[in-house]
């Protein structure tokens, strides 16, 4: 298989807030896309892995996403080691996309920064031809960092997704584990940001889509120079 856009995070439903929106725009411009989960998101307050694995797959269906798995690495306990980097690396030989979504590589929980270092070096590694893995050597050409769960940086830049945030908010209610649990009665002792996020996926998505001058938009960061080719095709307006 070969992927133009694969989206890598740490458990289900991160892709969903992040950067679904983006997914399905690409599909709609007719490229192949895919999901990497690293986790089932077995330690979470809510659901199960098995239950977070069947919304997982329908949330890709409303995503038109080509291609989504789950390489089941212990949710809560992501760290940087070499079986954890290979399983990556396998994966983006396999995929071989050209472009990789990546967590921002700070944030409050512990698996999204692990997950994009793990990202990034499997990427890296997927290159080396006398890695001791299958598959032909490969190395993606560019790396993004989605920045909406850590909004203390600016992005590099943000995609317009008006036209899809209905679409990327019908998935995200695809985890009805996450966000419409049955039979909460009582406010839990643990803060749970997953309550605050889905009050807020609208005021997120519309304070990144006001710095662009469109409805909503998705952030992301960058760390080499962008290139431009036409500076008269350049657009957000400036004055």
């Amino acid at each position: 298989m070969k992927l133009d856009l694969l989206a890598i995070a740490a458990h289900p439903d991160d892709v969903e807030l992040t950067c679904g929106g983006t997914l399905l725009k690409a599909a709609d411009q007719g490229y192949k896309t895919g999901i990497l989960d690293l986790t089932a998101g077995e330690m979470g307050t809510r659901g199960t892995p098995e239950t977070r694995l069947k919304e997982a797959a329908r949330a890709a269906r409303i995503l038109r996403v080509t291609h989504r798995e789950n390489l089941r690495l212990p949710d809560a306990h992501l760290e940087i080691n070499e079986a954890y980097k290979l399983a990556v690396a396998g994966r983006i030989r396999a995929l071989r996309p050209r472009t990789v979504i990546l967590p921002y590589w700070e944030g409050r929980h512990p698996d999204h920064y692990t997950a994009a270092r793990l990202g990034y070096e499997g990427c890296f590694l997927a290159g080396l031809k006398q890695l001791p893995i299958e598959g032909e050597a490969f190395r993606p050409f560019k790396i993004l960092y989605s920045t909406v769960y850590y909004r203390d940086v600016r992005p590099t830049f943000v995609v317009d997704i008006s036209r899809y945030f209905d679409r990327r908010y019908r998935a995200i209610l695809a985890y009805h584990s996450q966000f419409q649990p049955k039979g909460k009665t009582k406010k839990s002792k643990v803060d749970i940001p997953l309550d605050r996020l889905h009050r807020d996926v609208n005021l997120i998505a519309r304070y990144y889509g006001q710095m662009a001058g469109v409805e909503y938009a998705e952030p992301f960061l960058a760390k080499e120079v962008m290139q431009v080719e036409d500076v008269m095709t350049l657009q957000v307006r400036s004055v």
